[in-house]
């Protein structure tokens, strides 16, 4: 079987566990969509205020319930269920691109209604919807990737993901701020986006690379 075959069979796999518990969809957005809401009872309600900083606060709360959503239940296989893949001969990059794909289009569909909810909140000025299309799936693509990577790196040794994925998303979250910072602005924003291609690139030849050797870390 080819691992473009396998790639295919282990994604839908994940995407259907994810639609028979609806652990990020019912769960970790709904909790995404109520820190958007509260973080202006913090703040203050004070339109100017809130229509600047909604873009930043938005891709905060990507990034930190984005770790969940790549963190999830579903997306984290079991010692047993990694040991009957390598017994059937999957190749440990085919699972690898399949949970970091994915993880990338459950953080889309985050961002999508997180990014609804923030727009409704904090009536930002938006302008570039198409550069803002090329925006968000490369940051969720990224995160998907990171996670993953982050994943198999903490297999058995507890909470240590999240602590992975947090300072190494840096670059991923300053270019997805920096690029909705100059859309508000009505400046270029291509640099932004080729930083975040260029991580996306980096992110999979790790993964990719790290793949097999990361199978066999004792956890």
């Amino acid at each position: 079987m080819s691992i473009l075959r396998q790639i295919a069979i282990l994604f839908r796999f994940q995407l259907r566990d994810e639609m028979r518990t609806g652990e990020v969809m019912a769960v970790i957005v709904p909790f995404g969509a109520i820190a958007l809401l509260v973080i202006p009872m913090a703040v203050g309600i004070e339109t100017t205020l809130l229509s600047r900083i909604g873009p930043g606060l938005f891709w905060a709360v990507v990034l930190l319930f984005g770790i969940v959503v790549t963190q999830r239940r579903t997306a984290a296989a079991s010692p047993a269920h990694g040991d009957a893949l390598s017994l059937l001969g999957v190749d440990p990059a085919a699972r690898f691109a399949a949970t970091a794909l994915a993880s990338a289009i459950l953080l889309l569909g985050f961002q999508i209604v997180t990014g609804l909810v923030m727009i409704v909140l904090y009536d930002p000025v938006i302008v570039g919807w198409g550069w803002l299309a090329m925006v968000l799936p490369l940051v969720a693509l990224g995160l998907g990737m990171l996670g993953t990577v982050a994943g198999s790196v903490a297999e058995g040794r507890g909470p240590l993901a999240p602590l992975l994925v947090a300072p190494l998303a840096i670059p991923i979250l300053l270019g997805a701020a920096q690029a909705s910072e100059g859309l508000r602005l009505g400046v270029g924003i291509l640099r932004w986006i080729i930083v975040l291609a260029l991580v996306d690139v980096v992110l999979a030849l790790v993964g990719v690379l790290t793949a097999r050797p990361l199978e066999g870390t004792p956890s």
